[in-house]
């Protein structure tokens, strides 16, 4: 084992030990690792981590986040081994926030609806994917939180889901509506009675009963949005699973502008109940959404009328 393969299982056992699941970057820098061995390359320099952060040369919007990542052990390099030079920030583009896309009613009737047309038939696919979809537009709920629910973190007596160490390692509660606890129930039955007794302990299941993945999940959301018209044959960008979250925070927020609730007052609760660890995350929103900027120049203008 080389040095800074040992430097790097400490510094991954480090992050983790502090509650960062550090998975993504742990299998970024252990390619890092593995592309300074085959240099022979003992220090970390700025010529070399941004050699390895621009690969693949066609993936720029990578770019970015690797560095960052290279960055931040290299600084931790840096406390044991003076020569380490740690790469300057924003020495590439930063990443750029991928603008939400904020569906209308009709474009979730669609997806729903034709979630319900897929094959088979007589499966529990087309069931999974149309209530799966269906909770997480409702919810604001991350895709990978509601594929991860297990049987025992939905109580539908109470209208409650246990999200359990999502990301950033936060575990919290979502309410449900009784409608959704309903709807919920429906697909409980429908999955039980179809599985049987090869039902895994995860909620939302596969056609034989096991995990849904990430990217079986996008590949049929990819399927039903080209089928409605949201995405156009061959298209590699569009609507996503994640814009039903911000579907879900920015109807929040505009419905608490429209009913004269204190926003700024109310942020806090929105953010908590979107798992952000930070409020900063939520206000993104704000800013996001020109309707959402509308509704918060009107009520400055509002408040600068009725002062006397």
């Amino acid at each position: 084992m080389t040095d800074l393969r040992f430097a790097l299982e400490r510094y991954l056992s480090m992050r983790q030990g502090f509650g960062y699941k550090y998975l993504q970057q742990a299998r970024r820098l252990a390619d890092f690792v593995a592309f300074m061995e085959a240099r022979k390359a003992t220090v970390i320099t700025t010529k070399l981590a941004l050699e390895w952060a621009t690969l693949p040369p066609d993936r720029h919007a990578s770019w970015a986040l690797r560095l960052t990542d290279v960055r931040g052990f290299a600084r931790h390099l840096a406390n044991f081994d003076p020569a380490t030079e740690t790469p300057p920030a924003r020495l590439l583009p930063p990443l750029k926030r991928a603008k939400p896309y904020i569906y209308n009613d009709a474009e979730i009737i669609g997806l729903l609806a034709a979630a319900l047309a897929l094959p088979p038939a007589n499966g529990l696919r087309r069931w999974t994917y149309h209530y799966l979809f269906g909770l997480i537009a409702v919810t604001g709920m991350r895709l990978s939180e509601a594929i991860g629910l297990q049987r025992g973190d939905v109580d539908l007596d109470e209208g409650v889901l246990v999200i359990r160490e999502s990301k950033f390692g936060k575990s919290r509660l979502i309410p449900l509506h009784p409608t959704t606890s309903a709807a919920l129930r429906c697909y409980a039955e429908r999955r039980d009675a179809h599985l049987g007794s090869r039902c895994s302990a995860y909620f939302f299941v596969a056609e034989r009963g096991g995990r849904l993945l990430h990217q079986y999940v996008h590949r049929v959301f990819w399927r039903l949005s080209r089928k409605i018209g949201l995405r156009r044959p061959g298209d590699h960008t569009g609507p996503r699973v994640h814009d039903f979250r911000h579907r879900f925070a920015i109807r929040t927020l505009l419905g608490w502008y429209r009913d004269g609730i204190d926003v700024e007052q109310r942020l806090p609760t929105l953010s908590t109940y979107l798992g952000h660890t930070c409020v900063r995350d939520t206000y993104w929103y704000l800013s996001a959404c020109p309707e959402l900027m509308q509704e918060a120049a009107r009520r400055l203008d509002r408040w600068w009328e009725a002062k006397p």
